[in-house]
């Protein structure tokens, strides 16, 4: 079984009081697995049920949503199901192919008896089921989302000492130079990793084998198998069918992306996508893209000033694979091997960029860059922290940060900006910025900022008496 990092958030889950758990993310990264797992592990009693294979259940959660009725409903579908009070997990797999089983969560909630852990692979995708006609059941449900296995995780799992990993991420802290035998080691793992990707089915094959052929076999099968369910749809009857049109317009989109990843400036062009269409239509394609988790966008803002929600430009972006082994495996042949000998630089630098994009996708940065209109400066990415807007340069090699440059070099147009620099190279630092590995930006976690406000002491206070 591989480590992930989500297995301590479900323990924190279960440690506390908590909602019914639903678990987003793209297929084959893996939920299913885990929560079967981590219902094992943690409970007497696991209840699994496929809501996609077993069409038969659906009519347990049609009635009244009465838990005593339903557990009936179930246990007669299911026979060999135990339902032990505060000792069952009930795990509701691919929960979107049952709307008022997600509409039930509330009331599994409201009982408390059992513990419900959701599902699903196209939660986010519009149109994907009719409108949930009982309600999603806001306020009584949290969420996670499942992305593939992190650069960190693909450490963990060769059985690297966390030692290591601990003494990396304090050098990182404090702009210290890394060992250079550590250095090189946490490279060579890199350059794999970006390869390899973080698809579990990947992975495991890899550390089996280390057989990079068999690995690319898995990748192109993955991508497969994620068309192949492109703009599946259920009617209101609850029976598979295909947009077809939607179907063509994400395919295409998805061919494209090497293309667009390719050009010097990788602004998203539906131009390139290949399909009839205007971009409005062709926009559906890459929005279905994004709704099962396969790309991400990186929003242009009009300026570098916080917060950068506000700035964006919601019609120019980047658009970027959530899992860079799944941009590797569409690329041409020879790639890999030319990654294994350290030249990232093929594809204009795009597969380098790709990796710090999903970087900071799995450690929850929201992703914008700065493009000004005439074409200069260019800031690969900007992300939030603190309250600081951080300007980011991206080089495959180590060649000059440019634009950073110029950006820190003049604050009044630009305002001040703390700079980094990600490139193939050790720690260091630059004029008026930090540089660091290109793999640092997996070590860049969000700062745990606590939302607890003190009490304002209210009980004593009076209108003052004239």
């Amino acid at each position: 079984m591989l480590k992930r990092s989500i297995w301590e958030k479900l323990i924190k889950w279960k440690e506390t009081d908590h909602h019914p758990l639903v678990i987003k993310g793209l297929r084959q990264t893996g939920k299913t697995y885990i929560v079967r797992k981590f219902g094992e592990e943690f409970y007497d009693s696991c209840i699994y049920i496929d809501l996609r294979a077993n069409n038969t259940i659906h009519q347990a959660f049609e009635g009244d949503f009465n838990v005593d009725n339903m557990v009936m409903a179930i246990s007669a579908n299911m026979p060999s199901t135990r339902f032990v009070p505060g000792k069952t997990l009930i795990i509701l797999d691919e929960i979107q192919d049952c709307p008022n089983a997600r509409s039930s969560l509330k009331y599994w909630d409201i009982d408390g008896r059992y513990d419900v852990i959701a599902t699903g692979s196209f939660l986010g995708v519009k149109g994907f089921r009719e409108p949930y006609v009982r309600g999603i059941p806001v306020g009584y449900e949290e969420q996670l989302t499942m992305y593939p296995l992190s650069f960190e995780e693909f450490i963990i799992n060769t059985g690297m000492d966390t030692k290591v990993l601990d003494y990396v991420q304090e050098r990182l802290d404090n702009n210290e130079t890394i060992d250079k035998s550590i250095h090189d080691s946490i490279r060579a793992l890199y350059l794999q990793y970006l390869i390899v990707g973080g698809m579990p089915e990947a992975v495991n094959t890899f550390f089996e084998n280390h057989d990079l052929n068999a690995v690319r076999s898995i990748q192109q099968r993955i991508l497969k198998s994620i068309r192949d369910d492109f703009g599946r749809y259920k009617d209101i009857a609850g029976t598979d069918k295909v947009n077809e049109v939607l179907k063509l317009r994400a395919e295409a989109c998805l061919d494209s992306m090497p293309t667009q990843l390719s050009k010097e400036y990788k602004k998203f062009q539906y131009s390139l996508v290949d399909v009839k269409g205007h971009s409005p239509e062709k926009a559906d394609g890459l929005q279905y893209l994004v709704d099962v988790g396969l790309v991400v966008r990186s929003y242009n803002t009009t300026e570098m000033s916080f917060p950068l929600e506000g700035v964006k430009k919601a019609s120019e972006f980047k658009a970027f694979f959530v899992d860079t082994g799944l941009l590797v495996s569409m690329l041409g042949e020879e790639t890999p091997a030319k990654i294994l000998a350290g030249d990232m630089s093929a594809y204009k630098g795009a597969i380098a960029e790709n990796m710090i994009a999903s970087a900071l996708v799995l450690n929850e940065y929201k992703l914008f860059y700065f493009h000004a209109p005439s074409g200069s400066p260019e800031i690969d990415f900007l992300f939030e922290r603190n309250g600081e807007v951080f300007v980011v340069e991206c080089k495959s090699s180590n060649n000059r940060a440019t634009s950073m440059k110029y950006v820190l070099a003049n604050p009044k147009k630009y305002g001040l900006h703390p700079g980094v620099k990600f490139s193939d190279t050790n720690v260091g630092m630059g004029d008026g910025f930090n540089t660091y590995p290109l793999y640092a930006a997996c070590f860049m976690k969000k700062d745990d900022v606590s939302n607890i406000v003190p009490v304002v002491e209210v009980s004593k206070l009076k209108v003052p008496t004239k």
